[in-house]
């Protein structure tokens, strides 16, 4: 592919240290050599050539966005207004937009045009950099993130793929496990956590999806939670009404209500039903993680209750 030359017309010599500090960013023809040449020594960079003119840029470029940031900063994004400065793409013979190119060590390797879907992008990606969407801690905290923020579909394709990668990847398996779980595919998860080996189902993280599980099904049969209120206040020692009402609340997430109703159970029969309250409590502590308010709140109240 063509060399990129400096806006006086003599090849870059090298930017020291100008490599760009964010994952995505704007570019100018006076910040290329640094945003993009230099930047490519250190991970794949892509160019995004657009104008505001450009109605299928507009489509392409928060695709980009979201497939680098899936990468786990392995690769970079620098989008550049043509219109504002069109010398960069006049070198390259970019002849219509979106027009997209990959950087690696100083030099364009490759390119496409026209807005892709995601899973082509993706594929354009890993020609050249195999391990972006995968592998350490970084793949795993991409995933996670996706989860995290709704994309349900990113992240189901990156525990897949690591779990491909390395089939004992307790991680991997767990993630996917939860992703199944806010699906509602409960048996797909089910299948997954039944067939980790004894060994690692005890893992933090497959404990907390399995809570994440075990809720989703009792969920599946909560009951209404006024008739159950009526029936707690008719009558308060109604044990097993109290851990309807509990479940029914845990399930329409008025989660500081949930724990409200167990610990007031675990108060009056701490031991009923093999000691039922604690054992709900428990996973709900599990499923909604130690950073929740309500889960911190509810372990102190519950340890002074033990303890009293």
């Amino acid at each position: 592919m063509a060399e990129i030359l400096s806006p006086a017309g003599t090849p870059s010599a090298g930017a020291g240290a100008g490599a760009a500090d964010g994952l995505i960013k704007d570019t100018t023809t006076q910040t290329f050599m640094d945003d993009v040449v230099q930047a490519s020594q250190e991970a794949l960079v892509l160019v995004d050539f657009w104008a505001p003119w450009c109605g299928p840029c507009k489509q392409l470029t928060p695709v980009l966005e979201k497939v680098v940031g899936a990468a786990g900063g392995k690769v970079r994004l620098v989008k550049m207004d043509i219109d504002k400065h069109p010398e960069i793409a006049g070198q390259l013979g970019v002849q219509s937009i979106p027009a997209v190119f990959a950087f690696s060590g100083g030099r364009p390797l490759d390119a496409f045009a026209g807005a892709l879907p995601e899973g082509e992008i993706r594929k354009f990606i890993e020609r050249h950099a195999p391990d972006a969407f995968s592998g350490g801690s970084g793949g795993l905290d991409a995933a996670r993130a996706a989860l995290d923020a709704g994309d349900i579909v990113t992240a189901g394709e990156m525990f897949a793929t690591l779990i491909e990668q390395d089939g004992n990847d307790v991680e991997a398996i767990a993630g996917l496990a939860d992703v199944r779980v806010a699906t509602g595919d409960l048996e797909g998860a089910q299948e997954l956590l039944d067939g980790l080996p004894a060994d690692k189902a005890q893992h933090a993280s497959v404990c907390a999806v399995r809570a994440k599980l075990d809720l989703a099904k009792q969920s599946e049969d909560a009951g209404d939670i006024a008739p159950l209120r009526t029936s707690v206040a008719a009558n308060p020692d109604d044990h097993q009404a109290r851990l309807d009402l509990a479940v029914a609340l845990g399930a329409g997430d008025q989660r500081e209500e949930a724990i409200e109703e167990l610990l007031e159970l675990f108060r009056r029969d701490r031991e009923w039903d093999e000691q039922a309250a604690h054992r709900q409590l428990m996973t709900y502590f599990e499923a909604w993680g130690p950073t929740d308010p309500a889960v911190k709140d509810g372990r102190k109240r519950l340890s002074r209750l033990i303890f009293s």
